[in-house]
């Protein structure tokens, strides 16, 4: 028998008729995606304009604004946001010679918006340049289907329990491959560091990795990845969830694990300064446990 799985309506939408427009020429003229976080801390926001020539940095990209008001950035009575150019891409959805920028947002005022964390962690980047500081990250995920279930469980129960579906292979041990591989591609297209992705430990559950990048550009390039797999997940008609703990129980949680090191911990010698860092971290553990 057939089953329906919970997928949004766009998603049914034949793609193919799409294809049609994407390859529409657009006589130099060029779409520039604007990506933003908003007042959550954790939602991407889109919007596009277009740019009457193909910028080549991201200084060819000009500000823009927004209605903070309908992001949880601002009051009614006061809410143009700026959004600022920070990292730009190529746009693998609407493909050359169009862009996907990552913005910060600053209030009407030119202060960082309250979730704008790029500012204040871009001075404490530029302060430790020096040291050239790497990041590789590992974000985990969950693909739900449009009704809040993890895509591809039963109905009305509960998958086998958890050891056949780490790095898994075969039908009944992984869900929604085709968004995974479609995730990857695209983030090779728009020039994000990607390098590698796997199967987790709960079914329905993924990881992409990011890095190594240096500095500032581990943030931009981690976010960029995010907005391009909501984006993916769009077109399939799923959604993807960063939650901790999408599923109460004895199943596994989810988080973005963070490989850190500096030039004097990659060197001849190196596990010194990773012992440093580990007694001075360790004075601070309850907070960053809090953060």
């Amino acid at each position: 028998r057939t089953v329906a799985m919970s997928v949004s309506h766009s998603s049914r939408l034949n793609k193919l008729v799409r294809e049609q427009y994407v390859r529409l020429p657009q006589d130099g003229l060029v779409q520039v995606t604007y990506v933003w976080i908003d007042g959550s801390g954790e939602g991407v926001r889109c919007k596009t304009r277009t740019l009457d020539k193909e910028p080549k940095s991201i200084e060819d990209v000009p500000e823009w604004n927004f209605d903070g008001s309908s992001t949880a950035q601002a009051e009614g009575s006061n809410s143009d946001m700026f959004l600022v150019p920070v990292r730009m891409f190529r746009d693998p959805f609407c493909l050359d010679p169009n862009k996907l920028v990552l913005c910060e947002v600053l209030k009407y005022n030119r202060k960082p918006a309250e979730t704008n964390l790029r500012h204040t962690c871009k001075k404490v980047m530029d302060l430790v340049k020096d040291s050239h500081p790497w990041f590789g990250m590992e974000q985990e995920y969950t693909l739900l289907g449009i009704n809040g279930h993890p895509y591809g469980w039963p109905d009305n129960g509960f998958p086998g329990p958890q050891g056949p579906y780490y790095c898994g292979v075969g039908a009944d041990k992984v869900y929604g491959r085709d968004i995974v591989e479609s995730h990857y591609k695209a983030c090779l297209y728009a020039g994000v560091k990607i390098c590698g992705t796997n199967a987790e430990v709960m079914p329905s559950q993924w990881e992409f990795q990011v890095g190594p990048c240096e500095g500032i550009e581990m943030g931009d390039h981690l976010w960029m990845a995010r907005f391009i797999l909501h984006r993916v997940c769009e077109d399939f008609g799923v959604v993807a969830t960063l939650d901790p703990k999408p599923m109460t129980g004895n199943w596994n949680g989810a988080g973005c694990h963070t490989n850190y090191s500096t030039e004097e911990m990659r060197k001849e010698g190196g596990l010194k300064h990773i012992e440093a860092a580990i007694e001075k971290l360790s004075k601070r553990h309850n907070y960053h446990i809090c953060v």
